[in-house]
């Protein structure tokens, strides 16, 4: 999560094994709209992924579990739930998670090629698909993620921008 909007004690570096971020989410609001939808990122089965973890207070965590479902559970594309990460001083800590719904329409898997122009058109109330990608890998980046799935995408949407 590279742009929480709730208040946290702590935030650490965190790996989330069993699961990969993946642009996997049709969005016809935030990064796009009803006919031309964008994608955007959902936690999809398979791999790991390097992340944040952040520490909220007992008292402040109601609050901010509904501050997070308003704002991720509009459609219901997301199962929210907790996983096990490994934060970066070797503790293992439930985190709260919302991990992509594979039965749920918004979901979407398919050629590169279709994911690339599903970015490129993609543009809603919150911006374009593209800059949300690109957002993204630059907050990886800043964790130490140099390369990745992510990164190589963002460079055929490029590509396919300027070509």
């Amino acid at each position: 999560m590279w742009r929480p909007d709730f208040a946290f004690c702590e935030a650490r570096a965190a790996r989330l094994a069993g699961w990969h971020r993946a642009m996997c989410i049709l969005s016809t609001r935030w990064r796009g709209c009803e006919g031309r939808p964008g994608l955007v990122l959902g936690l999809d089965r398979g791999g790991s992924c390097l992340g944040r973890a952040f520490r909220v207070s007992a008292e402040d965590w109601p609050g901010v579990q509904e501050q997070l479902h308003a704002r991720e559970m509009s459609t219901g594309c997301y199962r929210p739930c907790f996983l096990p990460v490994r934060l970066d001083d070797g503790r293992r800590v439930p985190a709260y998670a919302f991990v992509a719904r594979r039965d749920h329409w918004q979901y979407w898997r398919g050629p590169l090629a279709e994911a690339v122009a599903l970015i490129r058109q993609g543009v809603g109330s919150g911006g374009r698909a593209r800059d949300y990608l690109a957002d993204t890998v630059a907050h990886i980046e800043a964790l130490g993620i140099r390369e990745g799935a992510l990164h190589a995408l963002l460079r055929r949407v490029d590509d396919a921008e300027q070509a």
